[in-house]
């Protein structure tokens, strides 16, 4: 049984918030994956809920005028699977959300509750990083945007104050156009795992020499992180089995994996290393490069 003290389904995005300010100790529950386990396990603060699961002002994903790409936070990673845009456009998010759990997992959990949980094995979180996605979080009277970078405080803290909620996900023209990426996970089963390490490469070519690199990784610190390091680096290098073998030295510096009960930090480090390698050499493919 669930200590379940109070259960507000919202109609709005509107309503939503009021509900939150009226009950300064409920939290939100979308797909409740999460936040059902917590509520099983008799963890504190969780007995409020304000339901947003299914609210059309947060389901969708679509091109603005200006042809970026936004995301719903109620969006569910089936959406983003089946997504016309996001085979399109940026298929490492797709490659992302089919890493998610399984087929029931996917068809509730949505990528605003995967961001807003904090963790660093978040498998959304990784390939958003390397668009440079931008959030937009709104309150009563209040509207923010944040690029995802700044979202992070620490393990399960976020830029999310009282009364705010991650409304949806902008992805710039400028930060996917002509750009091919991939995602990696490894985790110790093949499905229904959080990931021990997450790689995501976006990258774009010309003339056979790497002209944009971006790589992120979940697990690979305290928070999702993009390797700047490894990035500028690498960038304006020709594409060879060498540029692998630097990426791969290259990452080490970018870094900072802990030891914990699923694997040892030099066992990441072994991962982080190889993942690098694999998700760019996926990304070079989808550019049409050959190595």
């Amino acid at each position: 049984m669930f200590d379940l003290k109070k259960h507000v389904k919202a109609r709005s995005i509107d309503e939503a918030i009021a509900l939150l300010i009226e009950n300064p100790g409920a939290r939100l529950i979308a797909g409740g994956t999460d936040i059902l386990i917590k509520l099983r396990h008799g963890k504190q603060g969780f007995s409020e809920l304000v339901d947003i699961h299914d609210l059309p002002q947060l389901r969708f994903i679509k091109l603005d005028e200006n042809n970026d790409i936004l995301i719903g936070s109620g969006a569910v990673f089936n959406d983003i699977i089946e997504s016309g845009i996001i085979q399109t456009h940026i298929p490492m998010l797709k490659d992302a959300a089919q890493s998610v759990g399984g087929p029931q997992i996917r068809n509730v959990a949505t990528i605003g509750g995967n961001i807003c949980n904090g963790v660093t094995s978040a498998d959304s979180a990784s390939s958003l990083f390397a668009l440079d996605a931008v959030l937009e979080i709104r309150g009563r009277k209040t509207k923010r945007n944040i690029p995802v970078s700044d979202f992070y405080f620490g393990p399960g803290r976020v830029d999310l104050k009282k009364g705010e909620i991650l409304t949806n996900i902008r992805i710039s023209q400028k930060n996917y156009k002509g750009s091919s990426g991939f995602y990696y996970k490894y985790a110790m089963r093949n499905a229904m795992d959080i990931a021990t390490i997450g790689c995501a490469v976006s990258l774009k070519t010309k003339n056979h020499v790497l002209e944009d690199y971006r790589i992120a990784f979940g697990v690979a610190g305290p928070v999702p992180m993009r390797c700047k390091i490894t990035e500028e680096t690498m960038r304006n290098k020709k594409v060879s089995r060498k540029l692998l073998q630097d990426i791969s030295q290259a990452v080490e510096k970018d870094v900072n994996p802990r030891t914990s009960w699923r694997a040892t930090k030099e066992f990441r480090m072994n991962i982080i290393k190889e993942l690098c390698v694999r998700a760019t050499k996926e990304a070079l493919k989808r550019a049409g490069e050959e190595i």
